[in-house]
């Protein structure tokens, strides 16, 4: 039976006790992303692209030996000696069901989430299973496997059906996991008008505690995880999660304390932007967990200092709310990650990366800065035309640089990402693989010190 249960605004094990869940994202592992792996666009377009170069066989070595090198029990063993009990682990629904079979399980795609579940409980350690990218994309950015800057999951039946079927199908493999601390059923929904995630949500929540009436749902809001007016009721043993990002944390983030894009962030505004975001379950009385939160780090000593210190006052308000969190992410090519992959793969694609980086075309890794000369006469004659556009969800500045830079650019950018594989050998491939195991990794001390200390 599960392991874990809401009572009241907490979460309890069977003994009654309180546990809150402490740990870190395993993004671009199950569901790839391009600034946490290197490559350009989305999933789906650039393994297409890689396919081409090197063949179905060759290729499924390539990417089944990374699924395997970037986790394995090194990796749990890290996570369990710095004291986190909690892995959010994001999923693709390609792993599980492909768009020409739809509502047939693919058996074989579980094999890797069910070993790194077990390797994490094997050590102590809850996961939380996370559809990241449902079918037809239930937000508008590259995160949900998304080619475009539509979400269609929220305009055609079949996508929501298909999703209803595969939690079925998820819900019924685990529902006797007690390492299973719950599911995380649709990440960062964004449906505009907000008319259909809550009626999907009810229709959601049925389906899955049908199959498996024991474990806790970790729900986001609309608007990725930020607005919780969507919710009709509050579901029984049920966490309603928000991502807290803070503003000068991101790439594009000003100094810290100081201004960002117009606004002054500080300690204080955190604290307020945090206590806004979580008003649902302070309100309703339930758990507070932040799925996603973290800086970008910079390479930079005096800038990267400034987003410890973001890090650090934010762990400082979870404390002091008593907030779950889960850092983002784990591992990645040096953004965010508490390990950065190594050689031969950094040297290898680091041109392309700094490619990518000079052009912006990849929005996690973008300053906003990239491409100014070229992009700001069409910034202009935007705001001139259509002074009032302001298009969902972030206005006309990020909608305008979504489709030029991060799916314009990063698609043209795609056939470079995967020409780079061109005439490797098999070793040479393998090699590439394993440049994401732990031992070949390089380590971000000062992050791991940092929650090293909070967490003990």
């Amino acid at each position: 039976m599960p392991d874990l249960r809401v009572s009241g605004s907490h979460l309890v094990d069977p003994s009654g006790r309180p546990v809150r869940l402490r740990g870190v994202g395993l993004g671009g592992w199950l569901n790839m992303e391009n600034f946490i792996t290197g490559y350009s666009a989305n999933e789906s377009t650039m393994r297409s692209a890689v396919r081409e170069v090197l063949g179905e066989e060759r290729s499924e070595l390539f990417f089944d030996r990374l699924l395997t090198s970037f986790f394995g029990p090194e990796d749990a063993d890290l996570l369990r000696d710095l004291g986190m009990n909690c892995v959010r682990i994001p999923v693709n629904y390609h792993h599980f069901e492909s768009d020409d079979r739809p509502f047939e399980i693919i058996e074989h795609g579980f094999r890797h989430l069910d070993r790194v579940i077990g390797l994490l409980g094997e050590r102590g350690i809850y996961s939380v299973i996370d559809l990241h990218a449902l079918p037809g994309a239930q937000n508008q950015h590259w995160h949900s496997d998304n080619p475009t800057h539509i979400a269609n999951f929220w305009n055609f039946r079949q996508f929501q059906d298909r999703a209803v079927h595969l939690w079925e199908a998820m819900a019924d493999r685990y529902k006797d996991n007690p390492w299973v601390a719950g599911y995380n059923p649709i990440n960062e929904p964004g449906d505009v008008h907000g008319r259909v995630v809550g009626p999907f949500y009810d229709r959601l929540v049925k389906a899955i505690r049908a199959v498996d009436p024991g474990h806790v749902l970790f729900l986001d809001g609309n608007t990725y995880s930020t607005d919780f007016s969507i919710f009709r009721e509050v579901y029984e043993n049920t966490v309603f999660v928000c991502h807290d990002y803070a503003l000068a944390g991101f790439a594009h983030g000003g100094p810290y304390p100081g201004e960002t894009r117009g606004e002054w962030v500080d300690r204080s505004t955190l604290e307020a932007t945090f206590e806004k975001r979580t008003v649902f379950q302070r309100e309703t009385g339930t758990p507070i967990w932040v799925g996603e939160f973290g800086p970008v780090y910079t390479g930079k000593p005096d800038v990267d200092a400034q987003r410890y210190q973001i890090l650090r006052d934010q762990l400082e308000i979870f404390d002091a709310h008593s907030a779950g969190w889960s850092l983002w992410t784990y591992k990645d090519v040096g953004l965010q990650g508490l390990v950065t992959a190594g050689e031969p793969y950094i040297g290898v694609f680091g041109d392309f990366i700094a490619k990518k980086g000079r052009l912006g075309a990849d929005r996690w890794g973008s300053t906003m800065e990239e491409n100014t000369a070229e992009l700001r006469p069409l910034h202009q004659l935007m705001e001139t035309e259509f002074p009032s556009w302001d298009p969902y969800p972030w206005g006309a500045r990020y909608q305008i640089d979504d489709l030029i830079r991060h799916i314009l650019i990063a698609q043209a950018l795609v056939p470079e990402y995967a020409e780079v594989f061109r005439g490797r050998s098999d070793e040479e491939l393998l090699a590439l693989a394993d440049s994401f195991a732990l031992a070949s990794c390089a380590r971000r001390q000062p992050l791991l010190d940092l929650l090293n200390e909070n967490l003990h």
